[in-house]
Order: structure tokens, then C-alpha cells, then sequence
């Protein structure tokens, strides 16, 4: 009699234990089908959000990228001639979105016909660029500015490179339009940037 609550605590611990270990497997099951997908926009905080509303990707991480100097920081990126971009790293499962779509959204959110930066920011970390990992990408990226060229007589300069060591950026630019939304909807007023972009989606052929 005093042996069936000792039997069901432990039964109790081992369900447990089991609930744990599929949960660890799960996740790592999830982990091996998410892909990452490297572009810049201008500034890594008008990229983040209209990535990270689509459904299939988990999370897209500010940093910067195609630069010289390891580690960088955000001044030497934006005073030193680092060579780097403004860049996010689009975390997602390409069972849900793919590539394609990725890129699609990538063009709605920059000014392709600017090589001076993008909008308001100027310089050359808020240049706008596509980085491939490997050749599917590098032939989906190219395929899809061919489409897109095709949407205007003005010829698209957005270059397709080759992807380099993508560095976090600061945990303060992280989510950046999520934690601060009054001084984030300021700067993107002040810049113009919906302005252009509904610009230029008005040039369409």
C-alpha cells in the first residue's frame, strides 16, 4: 500500500523526463530545416519588421557584413572605412516561405535604382545588396532581378555578392521597431522611405 505513491512519483518523473526529450528533438528537428538568407536595405531597422511578419521566419537579426575588420562595432561601421553593410540575417523555414518570396520582399522594401545608399542615409553601409551563400542562390537572386528589371525602364543597380562573415550588430538595434515604435515611425517619416517606395512602385511598367 505505501509502495503506490513512490510508484507513481516516479512514473510521474519519467513521463516527464520522456516529455523533455521529445521536446529536445523536436527543437532540433526544427533547427536542422531552418535556413538563413543574408540582404541589406539601408538601415537594418526598416528591414527587420516586414521580414519578421511573414509567417515561416522565426527571427531577423540586424549586423553587418561584407566588410574588412572582424567584430565591428557600430561606430566603426559608420565612421571608419570598414567597408561594411548594413545587413539582416532572415532566419527561416523554407518549408513555410521560400527563397523567392524573400527576395520579392526584399525588392518592395529598397530603392533599387540607388547606389549611394538608401533614402535618407547615405554612405556606403546603407548600400543595398543581395549576398548569396551558394550557386541556388546566387541563380534564384539573379533570376529574380531579371524579373524585376523587366517591371522598369530604369535599370535596377542593386548588386548580387557573394556572402562574407555576417556580424551581429549591438543588442540595442535588435527588434529596435518593436521596442522603441515612436522614435522608429519618427525616423522612418523623417527619411522618406515610404514616400520613395510608393514611388517607385507607382513607376511600374
Amino acid at each position: 500500500m505505501h509502495q503506490r505513491p513512490l510508484y507513481n512519483a516516479l512514473l510521474n518523473y519519467f513521463l516527464f523526463f520522456v516529455v523533455v526529450l521529445l521536446s529536445g528533438v523536436q527543437a532540433m528537428a526544427e533547427n536542422n530545416t531552418t535556413k538563413t538568407a543574408i540582404f541589406a536595405g539601408g538601415c537594418f531597422w526598416c528591414m527587420e519588421k516586414p521580414y519578421e511578419k511573414i509567417e515561416g521566419v522565426y527571427d531577423a537579426i540586424s549586423g553587418y557584413t561584407g566588410g574588412h575588420l572582424d567584430n565591428p562595432s557600430y561606430e566603426d561601421v559608420s565612421y571608419k572605412d570598414t567597408g561594411h553593410y548594413e545587413a539582416i540575417k532572415v532566419q527561416y523555414d523554407p518549408s513555410k516561405v521560400t527563397y523567392e518570396q524573400l527576395l520579392t520582399v526584399f525588392w518592395q522594401n529598397i530603392d533599387p535604382f540607388d547606389d549611394g545608399g538608401q533614402f535618407c542615409d547615405r554612405g556606403d553601409q546603407y548600400r543595398a545588396a543581395i549576398f548569396y551563400q551558394n550557386e541556388e542562390e546566387k541563380e534564384l537572386a539573379q533570376a529574380s532581378l531579371e524579373k524585376w528589371q523587366a517591371r522598369f525602364d530604369q535599370t535596377i543597380i542593386t548588386p548580387i555578392i557573394p556572402a562574407s562573415t555576417f556580424w551581429d550588430a549591438e543588442e540595442y538595434h535588435q527588434g529596435y521597431y518593436e521596442r522603441n515604435p515612436i522614435r522608429y515611425n519618427y525616423y522612418r517619416y523623417r527619411c522618406g522611405r515610404d514616400n520613395r517606395l510608393d514611388e517607385i512602385k507607382k513607376s511600374i511598367l
